[in-house]
């Protein structure tokens, strides 16, 4: 079986949040795919303190890898061993390229057990005020200038076209460049949901404004994970 294992958010986040079959999985297997070996590391003992560190055999599963990249494992969980998948943050699969292993385990019939977790995006959409109806996430914007330009217009004119939110995210020290292109390039009275450190209970910041407002309050978001959304 393949477990797909949600992380926290924030490591701040209480555990009681989380359903108590998580840690269950976490015990019941040694194996895992990861996009980062520390902070699986981490996640892992969060969930499960007592599972010693050196019993676990980490497999990366990055946006690079392949499947032959992954083939020892693959033959492991074709002879009948478990594996979890471990997100970055949140549930695996969304923004996240753990899709690679769960689609493979699709074609191998496989069983794929989804454990239920905090999606940050979705976390973002229900407390902008915004569709939650209809919505599309785009992941990270483009990095050239001139690209990004043209997309955050785009988006801007896909909101007042369609009414869809439009939901993005930027790697978190690219946060506040960001931020300024946005209140550069968006019309005045365009909204903007900046949902940040979300599930953080002492730091979480969500807020929805116009651009024209959201100039005169610039929030602090350099490496701070956070959520953009456009709305009506």
């Amino acid at each position: 079986m393949l477990f797909l294992l949600p992380a926290y958010l924030s490591e701040n986040t209480s555990i009681t949040h989380f359903s108590p079959v998580l840690k269950e999985y976490i015990m019941q297997t040694d194996y895992f795919f990861v996009e980062n070996e520390k902070t699986a590391r981490k996640v892992v003992k969060f969930f499960a303190p007592e599972k010693k560190q050196s019993d676990l055999k980490l497999f990366l599963l990055d946006k690079y890898t392949e499947n032959a990249d992954i083939k020892e494992a693959q033959n492991l969980m074709l002879q009948g061993q478990d594996f979890g998948l471990l997100s970055e943050a949140g549930l695996p699969c969304i923004a996240d390229p753990g899709n690679l292993i769960v689609k493979w385990c699709h074609e191998k019939n496989i069983r794929v057990i989804p454990v239920s977790g905090p999606s940050s995006i979705i976390l973002a959409l229900i407390s902008s005020g915004f569709n939650g109806q209809e919505f599309t996430f785009h992941g990270y914007l483009p990095i050239d200038k001139g690209e990004k330009k043209k997309q955050i217009q785009r988006l801007e004119s896909l909101v007042q076209q369609t009414g869809y939110s439009q939901i993005f995210m930027e790697t978190p020290y690219r946060n506040n460049p960001l931020f300024e292109d946005l209140t550069k390039f968006l019309s005045p009275n365009t909204k903007l949901c900046i949902a940040a450190n979300i599930n953080d209970p002492e730091h979480e910041f969500i807020q929805t404004k116009t651009i024209n407002d959201w100039k005169k309050a610039k929030p602090e978001l350099h490496k701070i994970p956070a959520v953009f959304v456009l709305g009506k």
